[in-house]
């Protein structure tokens, strides 16, 4: 079973994210800032990240550093952000697509599942 973690500041957002996930079948785990998605990664690796950027503590960008330095590309990760320059971030993060804030979560549940189809790759398979 496909194992996602949600990392986002938004206690609402994490929690709305995780159920629609757990309703479309995948298992779930959410972090609100880097530190802690670090340490839930330690007990269970996840297939997919989704992404917050600004976060207290540590924020998107110091995670995807810390991830890819000790992970490499493991898990593919799908930037959710409010910044207008969206893309730029994404790519920073190597991030293989971003959904810009407020979110449709019917069409972030569409990506998500064309990533698990595409094998992590974010290309339709």
């Amino acid at each position: 079973m496909t194992r996602i973690l949600v990392i986002d500041d938004d206690p609402d957002i994490r929690h709305l994210i995780a159920l629609a996930l757990q309703d479309e079948g995948y298992d779930t785990d959410a972090a609100s800032d880097g530190r802690a998605a670090m340490e839930v990664i330690g007990r269970h690796h996840p297939d997919i990240i989704l992404l917050d950027m600004r976060m207290p503590g540590m924020d998107g960008w110091e995670f995807a550093k810390a991830y890819r330095e000790r992970y490499g590309d493991r898990a593919p990760i799908i930037v959710l952000t409010a910044a207008q320059d969206a893309a730029r971030r994404a790519a920073d993060v190597d991030a293989i697509l971003y959904i810009e804030k407020p979110f449709d979560l019917d069409h972030l549940m569409e990506q998500v599942s064309a990533v698990v189809r595409s094998g992590g790759t974010g290309q339709p398979s």
